[in-house]
């Protein structure tokens, strides 16, 4: 019997799906930002930064890998998953009670889309990767 795996099965595949989606929530949060840079009494949030351990973390039971030649590492990962928190930001107040800087949100945008992209190009190459070995098997 042959036992199939879903490239969604794999953990490195879940931990940049979970970078991906945290990016999407990250950008939606500073348009938030951006938009009610006027708007008196707002607060600015922004998420927790993604940790890779906390969606690669002890809620799943390791998985060995498996070791074919007497020269292979024995290695064990560890697998779960995690939900985004949203904390607000320290910055000056101005007198209306809003403390948006305009500049600072933008410079996050900006990094947040680079970000973004950087991990869906690694999302795309390890697919090829995969794809590569599954056609020279």
């Amino acid at each position: 019997m042959v036992n199939h795996m879903a490239i969604s099965d794999l953990r490195v595949f879940n931990a940049l799906r979970s970078k991906m989606d945290w990016h999407q929530s990250r950008q939606n949060m500073l348009a938030e930002n951006v938009a009610n840079a006027d708007t008196p009494g707002y607060r600015a949030t922004d998420l927790k930064q993604f940790r890779v351990e906390e969606v690669i973390g002890s809620s799943i039971k390791p998985m060995a890998t498996q070791v074919t030649s007497s020269g292979h590492i024995v290695g064990k990962m560890k697998g779960g998953l995690s939900t985004f928190k949203v904390e607000e930001e320290m910055s000056e107040t101005t007198p209306s009670g809003n403390n948006v800087v305009l500049e600072e949100q933008m410079m996050k945008v900006a990094a947040n889309q680079m970000d973004y992209q950087t991990a869906t190009t690694l999302y795309k190459r390890s697919i090829g990767l995969i794809k590569t070995a599954i056609s020279r098997g």
